[in-house]
């Protein structure tokens, strides 16, 4: 009798332990293979540059993303798995690739993140989202934009921003329209570049629409990313005087471009940028009336006629104390495309994600702001991500981005200035 009592309580203690580690794996959030799990919380990994050149933008998602979640988690957390709440957990990319990479392993091996999202540079995209593949890691993508990000046959890479030669398709659509509607003819187009991933993207698909559209390259001009001269790539520029002068920079390349163009007086039909360092709120700072009358490409701005833009906005500017940009919206919106999986798939484990996301779509509530339908194509790619050409202008003597094309999503009251002032002289 004393052996089976002893037997016995062995083997209840056994239990008690067995049961109190499965309570502690599931309440960490990873990896969990049964639909409708009660957890305490779920950790997403983010890469973001919160050190370096592209510290201002990695900031900015960061602050959209924590007020999203912060919005998410007081709205009830994920309902399908026990109200959880979302954790955010930073890694400093610094822009580098290299880190990025680390910063993924450990996310996923030290962290035991649900999911990772980030980064800001394709640069640094491409690599890491290498890693979580090869781990079985959903990797949501809210703003490299970089083609072969979802042109690999990666299984686990969703992402929710444009593809570069969307936008420089779009760029060259822009470029046709107006110089039929203010009658200049365009012949001749100059390309400045970071000489990174994502500059190179940019070039190849110009040089399939350029082309396209009998507009003739005369000059592809890559450079050093945080160049501390580019004289001599304004010059060369200024002596070849193309009809367009199309840009891919992060921000202190784009003010040092915009600021040296002023000082040799170079005036083409237009400057047209390619988000990046354009679209950061360090620019304006950086160019004051330097930048004026530029063009930029974008996906949102907060004089945009969509559903949620302006409470949206106007929530994050007195949060934050400046306004959203687009790479702001995208993170922002980003996650609730994330809490939308989350809450469809019941569960942390990858597989079930990686299903609920190839199934999003969503046509209500704060994504509105970014696209009226959210959906993935069979490599991971958002369909018909919306672009804008917007026009720094100024408004009240300050300056600002004015979305002047296309026609229905112009802001009203403004009409593009087209050509540059002073052109030809």
């Amino acid at each position: 009798m004393l052996l089976f009592r002893g037997r016995y309580t062995k083997l209840v203690g056994l239990i008690l332990v067995a049961t109190m580690m499965m309570s502690f794996v599931v309440g960490c959030g990873g990896g969990s293979e049964s639909g409708s799990d009660k957890v305490e919380t779920i950790k997403i990994g983010n890469i973001l540059p919160l050190s370096g050149s592209a510290a201002p933008l990695g900031k900015i998602g960061q602050q959209a993303r924590d007020m999203a979640v912060e919005e998410i988690n007081a709205a009830g957390g994920i309902k399908s798995m026990g109200g959880a709440k979302i954790e955010m957990i930073y890694a400093d990319s610094k822009g580098d690739p290299a880190t990025g990479v680390s910063e993924a392993e450990r996310l996923i091996t030290h962290e035991q993140v649900a999911l990772i999202t980030g980064c800001y540079q394709s640069g640094v995209a491409m690599p890491s989202t290498e890693v979580a593949e090869r781990y079985g890691v959903p990797y949501f993508v809210p703003v490299p934009s970089e083609d072969q990000i979802t042109e690999r046959g990666f299984k686990y890479v969703f992402r929710l921003a444009e593809k570069t030669s969307w936008r420089n398709r779009d760029q060259v659509k822009f470029i046709k329209e107006m110089s039929e509607k203010f009658g200049t003819p365009v012949k001749t187009v100059a390309l400045i570049y970071e000489n990174t991933s994502w500059g190179q993207g940019a070039v190849r698909a110009w040089e399939k629409y350029i082309p396209e559209a009998g507009l003739e390259i005369v000059l592809k001009e890559p450079y050093p990313s945080n160049s501390s001269d580019l004289t001599p790539v304004v010059l060369k520029c200024k002596n070849l005087n193309p009809d367009i002068i199309m840009l891919v920079s992060y921000v202190s390349d784009a003010a040092l471009l915009t600021n040296t163009f002023a000082e040799h007086q170079v005036k083409p039909i237009a400057f047209i940028g390619t988000s990046g360092g354009f679209a950061d709120p360090q620019y304006f700072e950086l160019t004051g009336d330097n930048c004026e009358y530029y063009f930029d490409i974008s996906t949102w701005e907060p004089d945009v006629n969509r559903p949620f833009s302006a409470e949206t906005n106007k929530k994050f500017t007195e949060k934050y104390g400046y306004a959203m940009n687009a790479e702001a919206v995208k993170a922002y919106v980003a996650m609730y495309i994330i809490a939308d999986a989350l809450e469809r798939a019941g569960s942390t484990d990858p597989e079930a994600l990686r299903k609920a996301f190839a199934e999003t779509k969503i046509t209500e509530g704060p994504t509105q702001m970014y696209a009226s339908e959210i959906v993935f194509d069979e490599t991971g790619q958002m369909v018909n991500a919306p672009l804008v050409i917007c026009q720094m202008r100024k408004v009240d003597g300050k300056m600002q981005r004015v979305t002047v094309w296309p026609e229905e999503e112009a802001r009203p009251g403004f009409e593009v200035v087209w050509p540059y002032p002073g052109v030809g002289q």
